[in-house]
């Protein structure tokens, strides 16, 4: 259960800081909200994935493009709902 909780952690970790240098500009959302911006990625990626291929069935998370594709869209999302990255206009 342990290894399990870690690894999730790690892998959110991990797909969160890619997300992060994809999307352009400066993120300032800590350690523990790029975590969850990667586990977050991950449920939404299986979740795509699901509905375009074999349908909605069960909670599957997604492979690491699926998560990065997920978290990806889920820190877009982020930044439109709280107002951040809005760019200057001229």
């Amino acid at each position: 259960m342990f290894l399990t909780i870690l690894g999730w952690i790690v892998f959110g970790l991990i797909a969160g800081f890619i997300a992060r240098a994809i999307v352009p500009g400066k993120d300032d959302i800590g350690l523990i909200r790029t975590i969850l911006l990667g586990i977050a990625g991950s449920v939404v990626g299986g979740f795509l994935f699901g509905l375009f291929t074999v349908g909605i069935r069960t909670f599957q998370p997604a492979g690491w493009i699926g998560s990065i594709i997920g978290a990806v869209i889920v820190l877009v999302v982020y930044n439109q709902i709280t107002g951040r990255k809005r760019r200057l206009r001229r």
